[in-house]
């Protein structure tokens, strides 16, 4: 991730660039300075593999894997880019561009150059151009995502500058692939997963994550971030297995949401009044505009990371480290952080180490005093991490909407949650509503004739 707009932060040390490379086993960092490259094998240590200082200014730095190959581009010279072999310290080649190189994305097959209205495809194995796609929409930041798998090599690339459409173009065969009209507003984040068939997406509002199957470009997952205030989301990334998403924003909130398909289970006659509540609440959502009824059913966050600071621009990314899956969390403000991830309970993730990014790591006294909130700080197993069972409450959200396809009036919702009951109104407030309900269906309840057909029987109050 580009991080030059923040370069001057305190304690930046002049960053310019921060990524991970395609399997998530180290971590590359431009500044004003060079760049390096550290592994990703331990927790407690940022091993730092190499460093270059012959190159000043680099605000992309890219490397092939666990490779040598390395693709470079500085702020003095913004429109070439260089191949190099770190290793031997030698330059393959170079290249130079009609205008600024806003990304590079490598994998094993191409390595894919992005301007602002054209994208360059290039045959890694000798750096040829393949094919250039010209007059793309204008996509100043640079936004693009190349599937790191050999089979299924999707490039993705937004599709226009005024609504979330997604192009997915073929880099083997070298043709579009499909058009996803995945938001109403535009793009702000592209991840594919390690298999190159699923494709997650969010827009500049920053409330709706969804996910797409690649090519076909069927919607799969859909997951809401928060609703609380339009954010702006800075990375979306896969696990390796592709189980888990990951999506950091401008807050200090990372959300890490759990991709599984939940099976139907047979329906049961309901034996409680409660459970009769809640079929009769099922049964109202019918009633209820589109817009919050899509709300209803998209995926909450499985897991949660509050991190120590806000408005930082960042990059995330979902390694195992050790045998133990991680969240891992580059930030403009010059850290690397460490967070453990439950993969069976979720929950709040425990900061296991917080690393500077000029390979030193920051003493435990300094962490506290510098972290926002009241966390485990020091190295420990997982199963305490586990045994300690910290989890994000529950608390009353405010609802938007956010809607894929054609726009449609605008519709505010309030959700309450109240002992595991829902209510949804579609003026607030809903709280008084939600008691009237819990009453009236306890006296009903009560009152009950048998058999009953509460979906045909009841009405539902305004």
């Amino acid at each position: 991730m580009n991080l030059a707009g923040q370069s001057g932060d305190a304690g930046s040390g002049h960053l310019l660039f921060a990524n991970f490379n395609q399997d998530n086993t180290s971590l590359a960092v431009g500044s004003k300075s060079g760049y390096k490259f550290f592994s990703l094998s331990s927790v407690d240590k940022l091993e730092q593999i190499y460093e270059c200082t012959d190159t000043e200014d680099v605000c992309i730095v890219e490397r092939l894997f666990s490779s040598s190959l390395v693709a470079i581009v500085s702020l003095k010279a913004p429109r070439k880019l260089k191949v190099c072999h770190f290793k031997k310290g030698t330059e393959i080649c170079n290249y130079s561009y009609s205008n600024t190189i806003l990304a590079v994305k490598l994998n094993r097959q191409r390595l894919i150059v992005c301007l602002e209205e054209s994208l360059y495809i290039h045959n890694i194995r000798d750096m040829k151009v393949l094919h250039t796609i010209r007059e793309t929409p204008p996509n100043p930041a640079g936004l693009c995502a190349l599937s790191i798998n050999n089979d299924n090599c999707y490039l993705a690339y937004p599709g226009s500058a005024t609504i979330g459409e997604v192009q997915v173009f073929d880099t083997i065969n070298l043709r579009a692939a499909n058009m996803i009209p995945a938001h109403d507003s535009p793009l702000a984040a592209l991840a594919f997963d390690a298999s190159g068939t699923k494709l997650a997406t969010a827009s500049e509002k920053g409330t709706v994550i969804r996910v797409f199957s690649i090519p076909e470009g069927q919607k799969l997952f859909e997951f809401r971030r928060g609703v609380k205030r339009c954010v702006s989301i800075c990375s979306l990334a896969f696990s390796m297995d592709g189980m888990f998403l990951s999506a950091s924003s401008n807050t200090e909130t990372v959300h890490i949401f759990k991709l599984e398909t939940v099976k139907e289970k047979p329906q049961e006659e309901p034996t409680t009044w409660t459970g009769y509540f809640g079929k009769v609440l099922m049964a109202s959502t019918s009633y209820l505009p589109s817009q919050v009824t899509e709300m209803f059913n998209q995926g909450r966050a499985f897991a949660t990371v509050r991190l120590p600071f806000c408005g930082h621009k960042n990059i995330c990314a979902l390694a195992t480290i050790q045998k133990i899956p991680r969240l891992l969390v580059g930030a403009a403000d010059g850290y690397l952080y460490m967070y453990n991830l439950d993969p069976q309970e979720g929950g709040e993730c425990t900061l296991m180490k917080q690393h500077k990014l000029d390979g030193s790591m920051e003493p435990a006294n300094e962490i506290l005093e510098s972290a926002s909130h009241d966390r485990p700080l020091v190295a420990q197993t997982y199963s305490a991490a586990v045994t300690k069972g910290t989890y994000v409450p529950s608390s009353p959200t405010r609802h938007g909407k956010e809607k894929a396809g054609n726009g449609a009036g605008s519709t505010s919702a309030c959700c309450f949650l109240l002992d595991g009951c829902v209510s949804w109104s579609t003026s607030a407030p809903s709280f008084p509503i939600l008691m009237n309900w819990v009453l009236w269906v306890e006296l009903a309840w009560k009152m009950k004739p048998t058999p009953l057909d509460w979906t045909k029987t009841v009405s539902i109050p305004p």
